[in-house]
């Protein structure tokens, strides 16, 4: 099976040294993602295409991984026909990747599902600079963007999903964007809590069209920071380390 990573992610020959082989590690690992139902990205054959899925059941016996099925019958058959299946989440603030070759429909606990091989590794990324933090879904932090047009300035207010040291990922629902690799937006404003406002120009990395568990799609649109001056980085770290507070505290009873 070929690996197909997504253009913002690290090149292959870097993920080496991240790479788990342990079997015991990779049933623990899996476990981790079906206790704390961790969502997860699956992306089919290294396309814009990907559904939101979690693990359901680890069967070590037998070697199979059970994730959810898709709402989507034309989604499942994608999967099921596949034969280049990537999967990504973050569990505990550590980027989890692993890939699949095939994906077989099943029924799992009385509920229809999809069964995978447990895979023979699991890239697990530790470097901050990889590491996304989500951002709240409540509250939601925006970034206004302006495009250009033949009769002038558009702009347009996306919402983030997520933000790291490196860049952003937005949510399209109106499909505004060009989402050409490489397309570059200028004087974009993301607007933090606290009356912070980060100026900076991004370039689009990848571009995926997800169906949520409700059946709904979305566009997500990962973006680079390009040029970020030092006063506008120093900005989302600490927004980002005020994030992994809050989380830190919810994990642990402090906040409601």
């Amino acid at each position: 099976m070929q690996t197909i990573i997504n253009p913002d992610s690290p090149r292959e020959e870097e993920l080496s040294p991240f790479k788990v082989h342990s079997r015991r590690e990779i049933l623990a690992l899996l476990r981790s993602l079906e206790q704390q139902r961790q969502l997860i990205t699956l992306t089919v054959n290294g396309s814009a295409e990907a559904v939101i899925t979690s693990v359901v059941g680890v069967d070590e016996d037998t070697g199979t991984l059970y994730i959810d099925c898709a709402t989507d019958p034309a989604m499942n058959r994608r999967v099921t026909e596949s034969e280049n299946l990537s999967f990504e989440t973050v569990l505990d603030r550590i980027r989890i990747m692993f890939f699949a070759g095939e994906a077989k429909q099943c029924t799992y606990g009385e509920h229809p599902a999809l069964a995978v091989p447990i895979p023979e590794f699991i890239i697990r990324l530790q470097r901050r600079e990889h590491y996304r933090v989500p951002t709240p879904i409540t509250n939601p932090v925006r970034c206004t963007i302006p495009i250009q047009h033949e009769l002038g300035t558009e702009t347009v207010t996306l919402i983030l999903q997520n933000v790291s040291g490196g860049g952003i990922a937005l949510v399209d629902e109106k499909k505004s964007l060009d989402p050409t690799f490489g397309t570059v937006y200028r004087d974009c404003k993301i607007h933090l809590p606290g009356n912070t406002v980060v100026v900076t120009a991004l370039q689009v990395r990848n571009c995926q069209d997800i169906t949520l568990p409700t059946g709904k799609s979305v566009r997500r649109i990962g973006c680079l920071f390009i040029e970020l001056p030092p006063a506008m980085l120093s900005a989302i770290q600490r927004y980002i380390t005020k994030l992994e507070r809050e989380q830190n505290a919810k994990r642990a009873g402090m906040m409601t």
